[in-house]
């Protein structure tokens, strides 16, 4: 499908929408000059290689905002200092929701990227602030460089008495004490809130007492098992605030999203009035679906990262230039052009690479002109955090290569161009990302470079599943028992609980506040439940498997950075390559008990890929759907993985040189899964022979978790899968794909309730590649533990059919 089409949506659903915000100050400058037209640019990048790699252009027109007047209450020394900071007065969507959360309603203001959502809960919180001296206020983001900037805007508009103050695990213990005793405005995250705020309540008595305004900022974020923690911790802030005697107001900020109130409602335990209407004005945007070229067999284009090297794909039959290359060079590109550009990429390794390979091709052009580019990623350190994003603000880069660390950090509006390698999971991602270009309203140019992936191969091919679809509903379970259960010990750890407070944490408390106390984690006295122990409970919020694991140079002691606990047996394993800052090391040992891997400066040529193995075995039916020869299933499951070794392949060509052994203990995991089983029969009649059923199962389980992002709030990495021609404990030939996190994230559930529009796209997706046997575009898989071997792409659509055809809409 190629084509260019101009829609006015007038939804904020679908569109990102570009304004200068409430804080200038942070905005990117302006650089070296406005360079090309975003028309003409990718008109340029278009024509510098063989073919087109464009199949669909979205124009996505400029719309004037809608100012609206100050409201009555907003003091005048506050309107003075907004309008010495350049915000003459208000969008009507930000007045809206600052009027709703100063009559004391909870409100989420849910607008695209730009529309100057800061502003609808900076006006009641610092009216409030300044009515009530001895009210105070609690922001909340989900990074440390977002609460960093949000500090930045609240002190440059130099209002006395605010001190606003960050207070994070960089803060130094030096200004803690000062802060809980004389700050009114603390910016923290949830995290800081869950293993500092809370536990030391009684040192933040005086803050909680006088709590008029909590702001969650960015709270779409807020998904699967960490939203579902973060869930609880505001409870937990809730049942703080109230036993002195507090009921703040709740303000929060989100992207365009499905159904913001519910989702907000879900995530406070609150009743939440949405803002949806968004009023600022937008400058237009031109949005390019790039899709690699096809390599014809055993052609070495001459990168120094080949496809291979990056596991996208496995196979040299079918090969698609990787996404990684393509955003490579067109970055270099871009800044050699002038023009200002972040290009997102989904893993730290491809930030590392992208960057790495940008800066060599743009050193061979210009030299020197490398150093315009850097990579940002999380696992540094905060002074190299803080550096880029100075250099960035300051213009000293004119490209950046960045994790998704940055698509809610620092505030980027005044890029030309954003670079998006992959598709970042959702809808609602995709546009935040969009939406850091444009220069206070100038034209901008996006392009989604698709992976070798089924999802992105369809999405390139179908755009209005990206442009003609609403944005995704934000999916968390609160009553998730291995969230909720920790949550309550903490409770507990923090002030007895009582039946009061079992309402407060919802559906499912009682049984989980019984299991507590048959564990002998509680003791049940007619005043309440108390926590038993002298320690307090370990909770990691976001489910990343453990502690982070420091990563550090064996000769000299230098800490380079950190990699979470989740992560470390596939990227820090013995002989594991590891990129920081374009540098190349190895490791040379994991110590999982230390929580520490000593690596050494090497710069071999070969990559390495861990490979893992994975059972499973079924605990429970929750749901199921019996379709005559097909039967529909969700429940829980114990999933058992290893990683078993890591294969060394040639950075030239991809060549694999060895597969080696790794000693890795085994991680279980009870999450909750939906799988599908057909009777050998049904195959038989469809003509999948007994002995292809194992490839046809298995491609079908590839194409089904690449394209489940499209359905629910997930990437598929939070997701995993198993097939088997005869599973034991269905006796029938099954599909499963289950939620990558302890008791299920909501994923699974969702893909139940869409099981037919599901598989429908994933079949759909197969059919429509223009491959022969499966390729990464369909079938094939980058984190495939078995080398995607065996996979049969004729039979996996014959599976599919057979489903389709039992299954119920």
């Amino acid at each position: 499908m190629q084509g260019v089409t101009s829609n006015d949506f007038s939804s904020a659903r679908h569109t990102p929408r570009h304004d200068l915000e409430s804080s200038p100050a942070a905005t990117v400058s302006a650089g070296p000059g406005p360079g090309p037209a975003p028309a003409d640019l990718l008109r340029r990048l278009r024509a510098r290689g063989a073919g087109d790699p464009v199949t669909h252009v979205e124009r996505v027109p400029a719309r004037a905002g809608v100012p609206a007047p100050w409201p009555s209450w907003a003091p005048a020394e506050l309107r003075a200092a907004f309008a010495k900071r350049g915000v003459i007065a208000p969008w009507q969507h930000q007045a809206e929701a600052a009027n709703l959360a100063y009559e004391g309603q909870h409100v989420i203001v849910a607008t695209g990227t730009a529309s100057g959502k800061s502003l609808a809960y900076q006006l009641p919180a610092l009216a409030t602030l300044h009515a009530d001296p001895r009210a105070t206020v609690l922001y909340l983001a989900p990074t440390k460089a977002l609460a960093a900037d949000q500090l930045r805007a609240v002190a440059a508009l130099e209002l006395e008495g605010v001190r606003p103050a960050c207070y994070d695990g960089d803060t130094p213990r030096a200004e803690r004490e000062w802060i809980r005793r004389h700050s009114r405005f603390v910016l923290t995250n949830p995290d800081m809130l869950h293993h500092g705020i809370l536990p030391g309540h009684a040192q933040w008595s005086g803050f909680l007492r006088r709590l008029a305004y909590v702001v969650i900022d960015e709270c779409h974020t807020y998904r699967g098992v960490f939203g579902s923690h973060v869930a609880h911790v505001l409870r937990r802030l809730r049942r703080q605030c109230a036993r002195f005697g507090t009921t703040p107001v709740f303000v929060l900020a989100s992207a365009t999203s499905g159904d913001p109130a519910t989702a907000a409602g879900r995530l406070t335990g609150l009743p939440v009035t949405a803002v949806t209407d968004d009023a600022s004005p937008r400058g237009g945007v031109t949005f390019a679906l790039w899709e690699p070229p096809l390599l014809p067999p055993d052609t070495d284009s001459g990168s120094p990262v080949p496809p291979q090297a990056t596991g996208e794909h496995d196979d040299l039959h079918q090969v698609r230039r990787s996404a990684l290359r393509e955003t490579a060079d067109l970055l270099a590109d871009t800044v050699a052009e002038g023009v200002r550009t972040l290009a997102f990429v989904r893993s730290r390794k491809g930030a590392e690479v992208v960057a790495a390979n940008a800066r060599r091709s743009l050193d061979d052009a210009v030299p020197g002109l490398g150093d315009r580019v850097a990579a940002y990623r999380g696992g540094y350190l905060r002074e190299e955090r803080r550096e880029l994003e100075r250099a960035l603000l300051h213009g000293d880069l004119l490209g950046l290569a960045s994790t998704n660390a940055l698509e809610l950090g620092v505030d980027l509006i005044g890029l030309d161009a954003v670079l998006i390698c992959g598709y970042p999971g959702t809808r609602a991602s995709l546009w935040q990302q969009a939406g850091r270009a444009g220069r206070s309203g100038q034209e901008a140019l996006a392009v989604l470079v698709a992976r070798d992936d089924p999802l992105d191969t369809y999405l390139v091919h179908h755009p209005e599943a990206i442009f003609g679809a609403p944005v995704e509903a934000t999916v968390l379970d609160p009553a998730n028992p291995y969230v909720l259960a920790p949550q309550l010990a903490c409770a507990a750890a923090e002030a007895p609980l009582t039946p009061a407070d079992l309402v407060l944490f919802g559906d499912g408390a009682k049984e989980a506040v019984d299991q507590l106390v048959a564990a002998g984690a509680l003791r049940q006295r007619p005043t309440g439940w108390y926590w038993r122990h002298r320690e307090r409970p370990e909770v990691d919020l976001r489910g990343e498997g453990g502690a982070p694991v420091c990563v550090v140079e064996s000769s000299t002691g230098r800490l380079l950075g950190t990699v979470d606990g989740g992560s470390s047996h596939f990227l820090l394993h013995p002989g594991a390559v590891y990129l920081h800052q374009g540098v190349s090391y190895v490791v040379d040992d994991l110590d999982l008990a230390d929580g520490c891997a000593l690596v050494h400066v090497e710069e071999p040529d070969w990559s390495t890929h861990a490979r893992d193995v994975t059972d499973l075995s079924v605990v429970s039916v929750r749901s199921y759907v019996d379709a005559g020869p097909v039967g529909m299933f969700l429940g829980e499951v114990d999933v058992t993985s290893q990683v078993v070794s890591y294969q060394r392949r040639r950075i030239a060509t991809g060549e694999v040189i060895d597969t080696r052994p790794l000693d890795l203990p085994a991680r279980e995991l009870r999450t909750v899964a939906v799988w599908f089983t057909l009777s050998p029969q049904s195959l038989t009649l469809a003509g999948v022979q007994p002995a292809d059923v194992p490839g046809a199962l298995h491609a079908a389980e590839h194409a089904a978790i690449g394209l489940l992002p499209l359905m629910a709030t997930c990437d598929r990495w939070d997701i995993g899968g198993l097939s088997t021609a005869v599973h034991p404990d269905t006796e029938a030939p099954t599909v499963f794909v289950y939620d990558g996190h302890p008791g299920g994230a909501g994923f699974a559930e969702r893909a139940y309730g869409t099981a037919s529009a599901w598989l429908r796209a994933t079949r759909d997706a197969i059919a429509e590649c223009g491959c022969e046997t499966g390729c990464p575009s369909c079938v094939q898989s980058p984190k495939c533990g078995n080398g995607n071997n065996p996979l049969s792409k004729p039979d996996a659509i014959r599976v599919l059919d057979v489903v389709l055809a039992n299954l119920p809409d």
